[in-house]
């Protein structure tokens, strides 16, 4: 039985985790068109005690801001280029499936394993 709350314990994490992540990518789409802004990422750790999944930190990708050229800008500088943003869309879309995938998965792991707790105690009650 104590395997079986571990693994919807697990399942929890590792779905908590993922919202995280999804949460992360949504701002990050959100904000592909605000100047300066630096896109959000996040890692995942193992807590070795429990063997549980957490999202690490937000970090900010430091990679080059896009150099947009519009003079006509309040931000543009003399040379009428301003920083956009380091939000690659295509890259989001993708972290964004993959974290829906992963949230999945883990959800049908967490149902497996309430279903085989549901199973055990309905034997238990016979």
């Amino acid at each position: 039985m104590n395997d079986l709350t571990t693994s919807l314990g697990f399942a929890a994490s590792g779905m908590q985790a993922q919202a995280t992540r999804l949460r992360h990518v949504s701002e990050n789409i959100a904000n592909a068109d605000t100047p300066g802004y630096h896109r959000k990422t996040i890692s995942f750790h193992e807590e070795m005690d429990s063997g549980q999944v957490t999202a690490g930190p937000v970090r900010l990708d430091r990679s080059e801001l896009t150099r947009i050229y519009d003079p006509g800008n309040p931000l543009a500088d003399e040379t009428g280029y301003y920083d956009g943003s380091n939000v690659d869309l295509v890259l989001e879309i993708a972290d964004a499936r993959e974290a829906q995938r992963s949230y999945e998965a883990n959800l049908r792991m967490f149902d497996q394993a309430r279903q085989m707790t549901q199973s055990l105690f309905d034997l238990l009650r016979r």
